[in-house]
């Protein structure tokens, strides 16, 4: 269970640096900044933040289960 619950933290928190361009260097961002809309820059934002929350509460869980 708890190896369960660290996969998906650890997915979680994946996806969202992937998404945020958390792993980019100013070269590439910069790049790609200018070619991307509002909407989908908000879009990127948003899944990025939902799956870093859900990455940060499966680690929560799986702490919580290793330490009970």
């Amino acid at each position: 269970m708890i190896q369960l619950f660290l996969i998906v933290g650890l997915l979680g928190i994946v996806i969202s640096g992937i998404f945020i361009g958390a792993w980019t260097n100013g070269k590439q961002e910069r790049g790609n900044f200018p070619s991307e809309t509002v909407e989908h820059r908000n879009f990127r934002t948003k899944i990025a933040i939902y799956s870093g929350l859900a990455g940060a509460i499966s680690l929560g869980i799986s702490g919580l289960i290793y330490l009970l």
